[in-house]
């Protein structure tokens, strides 16, 4: 289910994106869930969801997700020509049944069908959900196992937490967006405030800096970068804090490396509740950044 975007109040979301997968970036996330006090959360990584994992939502309501078709034959009008199986080129429909799993709802077998016994259903991709947390409400969803329109589910998620957001009477919206740079990603971060980048000073965390970077600019969101893990090799840290800078584009944190973070996820808590500890200290101070960057509650 779609929902008007209706924003009646001055809402302000960010969303936190990595262009891979590995940087911490919901590691960051469920400890800005942790200091930020009144706001709605979203995890917009509908295919692999960690967030959900990190923060253990009790879910309150349960939403099915339909979208994209399935091809199902009518026995009572096929004639068994077999024109579909030998057309179908997924390879979908054997002896006059069709594969769901196989099927890619591409629809050809409905028109190219002479007797009309061909119907394109709508499926169950997956499921959405509104349930609570510790840190306050939260929006998620889980697609179903090789099901497409991940877009559209994100889209969903995110305008459920916007109404919720609206009935609750709060303006902040943090959301933990997919890795990489698909349309996932394009669907978190369209009409955002601000674009939270997390990267690590890799060969590859450069490289995919620069093509979530090119996203944002290109959706008109701005974006601001945090590397972590930046000790690791500072001399990479040093070399994304200039290219930023090309970019006119700001490093508004740099976060050490430390094992903390690790012992912080078995537990199951947000690293600024887990210990004290630097990177601690430098998550806290990021939050303030971003606080007083975008006249946040603190």
């Amino acid at each position: 289910m779609i929902i008007k975007d209706i924003r009646l109040i001055d809402m302000k979301e960010i969303v936190v994106l990595s262009g891979k997968g590995g940087t911490g970036k919901t590691t960051i996330v469920a400890s800005l869930a942790a200091l930020a006090k009144n706001k709605v959360l979203v995890d917009c990584d509908v295919d692999a969801a960690d967030l959900f994992l990190l923060l253990q939502p009790k879910s309150q309501e349960v939403n099915e997700f339909w979208s994209g078709h399935v091809a199902v034959i009518d026995e009572n009008k096929c004639t068994k020509c077999s024109l579909c199986g030998e057309l179908c080129r997924f390879d979908a429909i054997n002896e006059h049944t069709v594969n769901s799993t196989s099927c890619e709802g591409c629809g050809f077998c409905f028109h190219i069908c002479p007797e009309n016994a061909i119907i394109m259903n709508e499926k169950l991709s997956g499921h959405w959900f509104i349930s609570e947390t510790d840190y306050g409400s939260m929006v998620h969803a889980k697609l179903g196992i090789g099901q497409e329109n991940s877009g559209r589910l994100v889209t969903v998620v995110r305008q459920q937490a916007n109404r919720l957001a609206q009935e609750k009477n709060i303006n902040l919206i943090i959301s933990d967006g997919p890795p990489g740079t698909g349309c996932p990603v394009i669907s978190s971060l369209s009409g955002a405030t601000l674009a939270l980048i997390v990267t690590e000073p890799s060969l590859s965390g450069m490289h995919d800096l620069d093509r979530i970077l090119d996203v944002c600019h290109h959706f008109g969101v701005s974006p601001l970068v945090c590397i972590n893990k930046y000790d690791l090799n500072e001399e990479n840290s040093s070399r994304i804090e200039k290219f930023c800078s090309t970019k006119n584009t700001s490093v508004i944190s740099k976060i050490s490396f430390d094992t903390i973070a690790v012992d912080a996820l078995v537990h199951r808590v947000p690293v600024v509740e887990y210990s004290k500890s630097r990177i601690d200290m430098q998550i806290r101070a990021l939050w303030q950044s971003l606080c007083n960057l975008y006249t946040l509650q603190d």
